[in-house]
């Protein structure tokens, strides 16, 4: 029998599906008066657009988590603890909707940024709606969800696919014993993770979950590349995050590559024996990539020479292969003259991170994000063969590189919920085992509402982070959706983050500690992969966009 809250759930989404509906259409006559966005109005008007892509956003998550709630009690998995999940987390979605939604700590956008103040109320009076605000989120409900789960219940995980179920419990029992003991450690040493480990996570197939078999990958999908970031950032968010430049380079290659790239580098970068790095971002351009002015101009023998400079490159030392957005036509403004380059490098050391002529690197002292470290590098005639041309096709690097954004952004989002786990299991173990006044802090109602919250607003960013891996399994057009899963995940890693240093008092501020790690590591993932900024942009944008160009067909 499918639970009575399953059913209020998907009222209470309908519900808030229309309020969104009429928030973009009042934005739309601000924004698109003319039936195409106006890029001067968008920009002028921020505030409400971005809150708008934070409110679709939200809608998402809950389409999600409703969905995960219908498939959990057909499977009869719709237990108590998912019922509480869901409860808490559509009283709070709502709740915010309604009143305010947090884009920030300080930045609230609220019904009136939009005029929706009436259809706000509308809202709040639909009747699923109404029984969420009261009955959802409520002292009762977070001290029985508190409860279990400090009793070792957490909300439904399994995935409906034997495959998956396993690929999920094989990482997590990985990250548990190989990387979680020692993380601290190493992120206290400020040291690399060590070659042995990515000897085993290559083992076990983490640089080629998604590349197709026939080049020595796992071809699975991106459901699966988010569980294993996923149960691997848990362990350590740079664990999760050492596959991330593997799945870049090997979707670009896969999906754009000519044969003989194909065969060279995706064969090497699934066993591991390539590591890529990804070399995007430049220090004036930031997430304007049409203003990349590295250049690389082609020599009489087909070769280029790279002159320029690069900074935020992650693993730069120790990769192999550079993925390298340049400017091979500087007559051609904006993206049309950008090209992706597949650039081969020696391995650096300790001692010479850097060995080759033509390129030096500087490292970036960071707090949190280590265990593979961050380089400002430095080319001067750094030289690439003329295979080297991603695909043979100049002109195309923009275009070849935005096709991965999906991916990627999906895989950040799985990082963050695997942060936001870790930042969980962290909150708990020491909240169940330090005593105030006689009790432990689990028995203290404000501590209890924290874990409550943590946990139902993970299972939410969870199942947005897979809906968005499904649809790109699917082969649907799914950027928007991915956009709003990294949104919404990173924000929760924050939060989870910051509320588990503040379970453990004063000792979540001392460097012994990892939770001190884990917040560190936590407020990376609202600025790289895309600025929380520049995402709700991107979907406000493509959201108003896409309507507005409907009304006015």
């Amino acid at each position: 029998m499918m639970n009575e809250w399953i059913g209020e759930a998907r009222a209470a989404v309908a519900a808030a599906r229309r309020y969104i509906e009429a928030v973009r259409g009042r934005l739309e006559a601000q924004v698109a008066p003319g039936g195409v966005v106006d890029a001067a109005l968008l920009a002028r008007h921020q505030h409400a657009t971005h809150g708008f892509a934070w409110g679709a956003a939200t809608l998402a998550a809950m389409e999600a988590t409703a969905d995960w709630g219908a498939r959990a009690a057909a499977a009869g998995r719709f237990g108590e603890a998912e019922e509480l999940a869901l409860r808490i987390g559509f009283g709070e979605a709502l709740a915010q909707l309604v009143h305010g939604l947090p884009m920030s700590a300080h930045e609230v956008v609220r019904p009136t940024a939009f005029g929706c103040e009436a259809e706000a109320r509308a809202l709040a009076g639909e009747t699923a709606v109404a029984r969420f605000l009261a009955e959802g989120s409520t002292a009762g409900t977070r001290a029985a969800f508190a409860a279990l789960l400090a009793q070792g219940v957490r909300p439904d995980e399994a995935l409906g696919d034997d495959t998956l179920d396993m690929v999920r419990e094989q990482f997590r029992t990985f990250a548990a014993e190989k990387i979680a003991p020692h993380a601290h450690a190493w992120h206290l040493a400020d040291a690399l993770i060590p070659d042995a480990v990515i000897a085993e996570m290559a083992a076990l197939g983490v640089f080629g979950v998604c590349i197709p078999e026939e080049h020595g990958g796992l071809g699975m999908g991106k459901l699966a590349m988010a569980v294993v970031s996923e149960e691997l950032s848990r362990g350590w968010i740079c664990a999760g995050s050492l596959g991330t430049r593997s799945e870049i380079a090997g979707e670009l290659i896969a999906a754009n590559g000519t044969e003989a790239q194909k065969a060279r580098f995706l064969p090497r970068i699934a066993d591991g024996s390539c590591l890529p790095t990804a070399v995007f971002t430049e220090p004036d351009t930031g997430s304007d990539l049409a203003a990349v002015r590295t250049r690389a101009e082609r020599q009489a023998d087909g070769a280029w020479l790279v002159t320029g400079a690069k900074t935020w490159i992650t693993h730069a030392a120790r990769a192999d292969l550079m993925t390298m957005l340049v400017r091979t036509d500087p007559a051609q403004p904006g993206y049309a003259g950008l090209s992706m380059l597949l650039a081969e490098k020696s391995r650096g050391s300790e001692a010479a991170p850097f060995p080759d002529a033509g390129i030096d690197g500087s490292e970036i002292a960071v707090l949190g994000y280590r265990g593979m470290k961050e380089y400002a590098l430095g080319f001067d005639g750094f030289a690439v063969p003329a295979d080297g041309l991603l695909g043979g096709r100049e002109g195309q690097g923009f275009k070849q590189l935005m096709r991965t954004f999906e991916g990627a952004r999906i895989q950040t989002a799985a990082r963050a919920v695997g942060v936001a786990w870790n930042a969980f299991d962290l909150a708990l173990d020491y909240a169940q085992g330090r005593k105030q006044f006689g009790e432990p802090l689990t028995a203290f109602p404000r501590v209890a509402d924290k874990l409550a919250l943590m946990a139902a607003d993970i299972v939410m960013a969870r199942e947005l982070t897979y809906f968005a891996a499904r649809a790109k399994d699917m082969g649907t057009r799914c950027d928007i959706k991915a956009g709003m899963a990294k949104l919404l995940a990173a924000r929760t890693a924050w939060a989870a983050a910051d509320n588990a240093v503040q379970i453990h008092g004063g000792n979540g501020y001392a460097l012994e500690y990892p939770v001190s790690r884990v917040l560190c590591d936590a407020r990376i993932l609202n600025i790289f992969e895309g600025a929380a900024e520049i995402q709700a942009q991107v979907i406000a944008r493509g959201l108003l966009a896409g309507q507005a160009a409907a009304r006015a067909a």
